[in-house]
């Protein structure tokens, strides 16, 4: 299942989902080498670089940051996702791409930003939070026979997953 996690400024949010996705999925992968989940992150204002203390606080975890970017919605068209997940309120608001039609399974798992913290303890206890949440709702996610499950079905658990902290 190809996952696009969609961030304004794909800096913090959407670029965790994606880097936690990858790792889960592969972690359940029914064969080897094969992943459960494909993920990809995108922003509709993309800032141009990752957030530094997103990098510092993934690396510290054990999660490869090699190649991380803050891409745009436009080079996520070929990615083709089957699910978005707007993980930040302003991007849950606009309005999606064309390209994605009605093909694409929409929901929002609101995340508050962890880069937004006044103080460096503050800002690593969000993060604390905001990983935890995604990997919960990701773990999960790939406990599901997804592979069996109809659009509604699909549907209804993303959105229920949005309530798992």
């Amino acid at each position: 299942m190809r996952v696009l996690f969609v961030c304004t400024h794909n800096r913090c949010r959407s670029v965790l989902g994606e880097v936690i996705g990858r790792r889960v999925g592969q972690d359940t992968g029914q064969d080897i080498g094969k992943s459960k989940l494909e993920t990809a992150s995108a922003g509709s204002q993309p800032a141009g670089s990752v957030h530094p203390e997103t990098l510092r606080q993934l690396a510290a975890r054990g999660y490869a940051t090699d190649g991380l970017r803050s891409n745009g919605l436009d080079e996520a068209e070929a990615f083709s996702p089957q699910v978005v997940v707007t993980v930040c309120d302003n991007a849950a608001k606009e309005a999606c791409p064309v390209w994605l039609g009605d093909d694409a399974i929409t929901v929002h798992w609101g995340l508050p930003d962890p880069t937004r913290a006044d103080s460096q303890d503050e800002m690593d206890r969000g993060f604390d939070d905001v990983i935890a949440t995604l990997e919960r709702r990701l773990h999960s996610l790939t406990a599901q026979p997804l592979d069996e499950l109809d659009r509604p079905q699909l549907q209804q658990l993303f959105t229920e997953l949005a309530g798992i902290d």
